[in-house]
């Protein structure tokens, strides 16, 4: 959750905020610009260890971990589609100038990079509330157990 709930008070909050304070958008994305790469690192960070907690997780339905490894499959490819955007983002900039080099090539990607983000979103609160319910079900089966004497 740290993971998407800064994804999500970074788009929510920030961004607005930044965007009226700055006077615009376009203002706003050159902090996005680099805030982004550290939301991408803390990403793969978070997959791994989601991995390692559905490897780990003795969750008795076999169609909730069948459904957590695509969902975290999808936001591994997600995640790859989004590092991969970001350098040819930063093709369309003039850093020095502070412009972009070309609007239209630019905002095509950019959309691309807004759908793959809003997308991974989704699938990670589903994987999320999907990984909460694993727990559950699997406290609740230990609990079921007999204590060994």
């Amino acid at each position: 959750m740290f993971w998407q709930g800064g994804f999500t008070f970074y788009s929510a909050v920030v961004i607005p905020i930044g965007s009226d304070t700055l006077g615009s958008h376009q203002e706003q994305g050159w902090i996005t610009r680099r805030v982004t790469n550290y939301l991408n690192l803390a990403g793969a960070v978070t997959l791994v260890l989601w991995a390692w907690d559905i490897a780990r997780t003795r969750d008795p339905a076999p169609w909730r971990r069948r459904l957590r490894w695509t969902l975290l499959a999808l936001s591994a490819l997600e995640l790859g589609a989004l590092v991969y955007l970001h350098p040819r983002l930063d093709e369309y900039l003039d850093l020095s100038a502070l412009r972009i080099t070309n609007r239209a090539d630019f905002r095509s990607l950019h959309v691309w990079y807004l759908n793959t983000s809003t997308a991974q979103w989704v699938g990670s609160v589903l994987l999320a509330a999907l990984t909460l319910a694993a727990w559950r079900s699997e406290d609740r089966a230990h609990a079921a157990k007999p204590p060994v004497e």
